[in-house]
């Protein structure tokens, strides 16, 4: 799970959302204006409604983030990683150079 989807989780709980259509579906039904079947289908729909709503303000505040970190020109992961492999090549190439300028002289 990532952290985006955390955050929508916590974010839907702590607004009460699956509670409250539930409640409010409930309430429809015990009043008799929704048959189960159809209160059933609506809280699914509403839930799966909800789903898409996160999802879409998860990849919001991605987006938003990943403009944010190229504002401030820090580097993505991909990019860290590129730079230690070439770090890691160089430094291997120096170290074969200094033992062959040390067998050398």
């Amino acid at each position: 799970m990532t952290i985006n989807e955390m955050m929508h989780k916590i974010l839907m709980a702590g607004l009460g959302v699956p509670e409250k259509i539930n409640e409010v579906v409930d309430e429809l039904v015990k009043k008799g204006e929704l048959s189960e079947s159809q209160g059933a289908k609506l809280v699914k729909e509403c839930s799966e409604k909800v789903s898409r709503t996160g999802e879409e303000i998860n990849r919001t505040v991605s987006d938003l983030t990943e403009k944010a970190l190229e504002k401030m020109n820090i580097p993505t992961r991909e990019e860290v990683d590129k730079l230690n492999k070439k770090i890691t090549a160089l430094s291997s190439k120096v170290k074969k150079l200094e033992q062959s300028s040390t067998t050398d002289s």
